[in-house]
């Protein structure tokens, strides 16, 4: 179990971020049959993506939404998001497919969305609190006094590397 961090932290990242939010509403509360398959396929995909340094993902949460499960997920990178949603040989395309089989048979039963967020800076602070979200994904470092206002944190907080500056 993760341990309190006493102060304030906020994250460290150089270079590309993505944020990735993804879920599933489940519609059909008292049908298991058919939205069991898609629930316990995300821990699959997130163990395998966990497992795998290169596959790009930095980190996740698990959440529980107005209408079912799902997580925020951090990227180092688009392409590599990308490649994993495609790959026929990953957890991904198997689990997709079975998904859209199921939704044929039963449509409207369960749903499934998802988000991608290219970003372009970011900005976090996390005072007395485990690691968790930006900074459990990417680095968790302590706020200095030149950055102790959000507004500075926002301004240095460039996430994808400035092709005039080169930071």
């Amino acid at each position: 179990m993760s341990k309190v961090v006493k102060g304030r932290m906020t994250h460290h990242h150089e270079g590309e971020l993505v944020v990735f939010h993804i879920g599933m509403q489940i519609n059909r509360w008292w049908r298991p049959d058919l939205w069991m398959p898609a629930f316990f396929a995300m821990p699959r995909m997130l163990r395998e993506l966990s497992i795998d340094k290169e596959s790009g993902l930095l980190g996740f949460q698990l959440l529980f939404g107005d209408g079912g499960p799902f997580a925020v997920q951090y990227w180092s990178s688009i392409d590599k998001l990308y490649a994993y949603a495609s790959a026929p040989s990953q957890e991904h395309r198997p689990a997709w497919t079975a998904f859209n089989k199921a939704a044929r048979r039963a449509p409207g039963a369960v749903g499934v969305w998802h988000e991608t967020f290219l970003v372009e800076r970011a900005e976090s602070m996390y005072v007395s609190t485990k690691p968790m979200g930006l900074a459990n994904a990417t680095g968790h470092v302590e706020v200095s006094m030149r950055n102790e206002r959000a507004q500075a944190r926002f301004a240095e907080g460039r996430t994808v590397a400035d092709a005039a500056t080169g930071r």
